[in-house]
């Protein structure tokens, strides 16, 4: 596995142990290092990377603004001098922390991290499953996950909403979204579920698919944004 990355860091020498570092690695390729948060955000915005190795304390900008501000997250590793700033760090998604003076071996690691992570997600991705049977009345349906459009709350029962039929089932829609991929499908209200790919537009806390608006429900719009 061949992983991207880019060194955020406004030391020299902290610069020049990374990039060291980073050179006994035949799984990483350094695509550029940054002195400072601006042009480091600015160049994920337009690139793709896979690992941003990002220190906290800049001038300008600093890392937590900058992860803040930073709507495309990579895997990112702090290389920091400052422990306190941990906490902040994980409640920002990062993957790994690695507190100034680091070795080899503690960077090795935090690599293998992610390297482990991608392994996993690239393995979820490629045993997902097509289709699903639904329950309806006293038959199996045959659905193909890709057709489904959205999913409608009922009462008791649960609408499956295809372009071409509709099928009504007694699932709730924790087990029903429980059975389809979860990076495709997100709950928007407590009585509809959607298929990001089938979105047409977003108005007005409303989804449009086909003719259908469906109101985004308060309680569920941080979610949709983050699945955005």
């Amino acid at each position: 596995m061949n992983l991207s990355c880019i060194i955020i860091e406004d030391e020299p020498l902290a610069t020049e142990k990374l990039e060291g570092f980073i050179s006994k690695m035949s799984s990483l390729h350094l695509k550029q290092s940054f002195d400072n948060a601006i042009d480091g955000m600015q160049f994920i915005q337009n690139n793709s990377v896979d690992i941003v190795f990002l220190d906290i304390q800049m001038k300008q900008l600093t890392g937590i603004q900058m992860l803040e501000a930073l709507s495309i997250k990579p895997y990112i590793i702090i290389t920091s001098a400052y422990a306190e700033y941990a906490l902040k760090g994980y409640e920002l998604c990062v993957f790994d922390y690695l507190l100034k003076p680091f070795g080899f071996d503690r960077f090795l690691k935090a690599v293998n991290k992610v390297i482990d992570d991608k392994k996993v997600k690239s393995a979820s991705v490629e045993t997902q499953p097509t289709q699903i049977f639904i329950k309806s009345e006293h038959r199996l349906e045959n659905v193909l996950i890709a057709d489904i459009l959205y999913i409608e709350g009922m009462k008791e029962y649960l609408r499956i909403v295809l372009p071409n039929r509709k099928i009504m089932t007694k699932l709730s829609f924790k087990k029903i979204l429980d059975q389809l991929p979860q990076d495709q499908f997100i709950q928007v209200h407590k009585s509809w579920a959607v298929q990001l790919n089938k979105i047409e537009a977003i108005e007005r806390n409303r989804i449009k698919i086909s003719d259908i608006y469906i109101p985004i429900g308060d309680t569920f719009k941080n979610m949709f944004r983050e699945a955005l």
